[in-house]
């Protein structure tokens, strides 16, 4: 018997999503919502909010002990190849309402467009639209009073793993944009986690059969693009924006010893390191651990060590 339209898969990545010939699409992963809460046990309240028709985010505001005191700001981009997870998964709710009450910020945890319905730029131009739209409360201005009330708009740090902290990498190029920034802000620093890039000018000592299944990756969620060597896919290749118009002061790029992306992150972070950038790099490596790691096991004393960098880094000259 044959089988129907809707049976046959022309696209399936690491058991986290299936396209059917028909068109179906079916995410296997990051599917689940936790509610947001006012009144939250961890001390954490949290609420949802739309940005656009196209963008949403979840806020998260800590119990601050100082109540007219301005804090730094986060914006958070999530991971999950650009076509899976969401900020209100129990992932990334519960990770970045642990940062936010550990570093003692205000965040936001961007919800953009995924692929393949949505292909990339779509993401890249939804998460600069929330950015923008998080700068424009500052001087108490804007529509969201956690921010107004409680932002430090000159002490702002974007971050993301995996996908998402190609995405800080892309929105950190785009801050450093002359006029990109509003007067009397300052994006601060920048978190690049376990992120993904990829190329064919690159590291030598990566696996023939992962190149050839992340080249098949990145044409699913850019179908527009040139090549693995787009630009957004490896930031290091022939004709990519200079790495020294990062608009921040600071960039941590952390990294993990089993994560199949390891190899990437470090030619990041020594291609900036080299690159006349007139900021600080900084680069962590967590030994013995895979891929975001820290999002499964928040626990364990690796993630409680990122964890610990990251909110030193959130608030170093604090």
């Amino acid at each position: 018997m044959e089988r129907g339209e809707d049976e046959e898969v022309t696209f399936e990545f690491m058991e986290a999503i299936r396209v059917y010939k028909s068109g179906r699409i079916e995410r296997l992963l990051g599917n689940d919502i936790v509610p947001a809460s006012i009144e939250s046990p961890s001390g954490v309240s949290s609420k949802d909010i739309t940005i656009s028709p196209d963008v949403s985010a979840r806020l998260f505001l800590p119990n601050i002990i100082e109540p007219a005191k301005k804090v730094a700001v986060l914006v958070y981009f999530h991971g999950g190849g650009f076509f899976f997870e969401t900020p209100f998964s129990p992932l990334y709710h519960n990770y970045v309402s642990s940062l936010a009450s550990a570093a003692n910020v205000v965040a936001v945890s961007i919800h953009y467009r995924r692929a393949p319905e949505h292909p990339l730029p779509a993401a890249y131009d939804d998460c600069w639209a929330a950015f923008q739209w998080v700068v424009s409360h500052a001087d108490g201005g804007g529509s969201e009073p956690w921010l107004a009330n409680h932002g430090d708009f000159k002490r702002i740090v974007i971050a993301g793993d995996s996908a998402g902290g190609n995405i800080t990498h892309q929105t950190a190029l785009r801050a450093g944009e002359e006029g990109a920034l509003k007067t009397g802000t300052k994006l601060e620093g920048a978190m690049i986690v376990n992120p993904y890039f990829w190329g064919s000018e690159g590291p030598p000592n990566v696996e023939p059969e992962m190149s050839a299944k992340m080249d098949k990756f990145w044409k699913f969620v850019c179908p527009g693009t040139t090549g693995i060597d787009d630009p957004r896919s490896n930031p290091l290749a022939t004709g990519s924006p200079a790495l020294t118009g990062l608009g921040c002061g600071r960039v941590l790029v952390c990294l993990a010893e089993k994560d199949f992306l390891r190899e990437w992150g470090l030619f990041y972070y020594q291609g900036l390191a080299s690159s006349g950038y007139e900021g600080t790099v900084e680069i962590l490596e967590m030994k013995g651990e895979e891929h975001v790691f820290h999002l499964f096991k928040p626990e364990c004393e690796n993630a409680k060590e990122l964890m610990k960098r990251m909110v030193d880094f959130i608030n170093q000259g604090n």
